[in-house]
């Protein structure tokens, strides 16, 4: 199988037209075709339905899409081994964050990212939705919930505990809770999704159903409303690093209930190799995260 045949497929793939790809990889439309061609022949399957005015994946393509970016991942990989001078990465990062972290974490490591890599793209999904990775060819995907058990490879980037935190407005208004029966007793901002808080009690995650007059169903949603004083929010600590930093929120201690211990997590597909674009991505994530914690962020 030849890599150029599977660099085609990909192109071709993501473009949903043998023309575009012909444009995006610089070369006659008639090479996409033959090449095309030549890797059905060569897996003895139909990889796309065509029409006169589009391709679209069958089955079985859209079942060999994963190993298709597997294969330029492990060329990619085998030639950053082989020429350890050449320094820069290039190719596309295909990566998905939660929304929130995603436009305040994700977005502040790229400048400095793309100004060192400069053949390096990035498409990112800024998305609170679970997205299955290997389905849509994705390199990573940074997740800040606990992770559920699956065959995907994960790797903590940092912790990311629970943080209760209010408005100073609010909190003049009504006062600091310090118990969980003065939580309780508090308006609390709701995350549609999350009905129940979790606790940490006498060294047992227990989740309480906690009262309160707003719900809504996005983090960033939450965040504004407890910056507007509605209430209590409880919120992954990077997720409001900025506010409780600035002062436009305040972070909140129980005497008798901890909080859980989160952590960002990258998650990747179970694969061997695993591209030198998303090894220099997390090492600039990682980095840029420690800083903020040092700075006291």
């Amino acid at each position: 199988m030849l890599i150029a045949d599977v660099r085609v497929f990909l192109a071709v793939a993501s473009s949903g037209s043998l023309s575009a790809a012909a444009r995006h990889l610089d070369v006659q439309p008639m090479q996409v075709s033959r090449r095309l061609a030549a890797l059905e022949d060569e897996l003895g399957v139909r990889l796309f339905h065509r029409t006169t005015r589009s391709v679209s994946l069958t089955a079985e393509g859209e079942a060999f899409l994963p190993y298709a970016h597997s294969l330029l991942d492990a060329e990619e990989s085998a030639l950053g081994v082989l020429r350890p001078s050449a320094g820069a990465v290039s190719g596309v990062l295909r990566l998905t964050a939660p929304s929130v972290f995603g436009q305040s974490i994700v977005l502040a490591v790229l400048p400095g990212l793309l100004a060192q890599h400069p053949q390096l793209r990035v498409d990112l999904d800024v998305c609170d939705r679970l997205v299955d990775i290997v389905g849509q060819g994705l390199d990573l995907a940074l997740r800040v919930a606990p992770l559920a058990d699956s065959e995907l490879v994960a790797r903590q980037v940092a912790p990311n505990p629970r943080v209760l935190c209010a408005a100073p407005a609010y909190l003049a208004r009504h006062g600091h809770p310090t118990t969980l029966a003065e939580l309780q007793a508090h308006a609390c901002i709701l995350l549609q999704a999350v009905p129940r808080w979790p606790f940490v009690i006498d060294g047992q995650l227990q989740r309480l159903r906690m009262q309160g007059r707003v719900a809504t169903s996005s983090v960033d949603a939450l965040r504004a409303a407890a910056v507007q004083g509605l209430g209590v929010a409880m919120l992954a600590y990077w997720d409001v690093h900025e506010q409780l930093c600035d002062g436009t929120l305040v972070s909140l201690e129980l005497q008798d209930a901890g909080m859980e211990a989160l952590s960002v997590w990258a998650v990747m597909p179970t694969r061997r190799y695993v591209p030198a674009r998303v090894k220099v991505f997390l090492d600039a994530l990682q980095m840029h995260l420690e800083n903020i914690a040092r700075a006291g962020h």
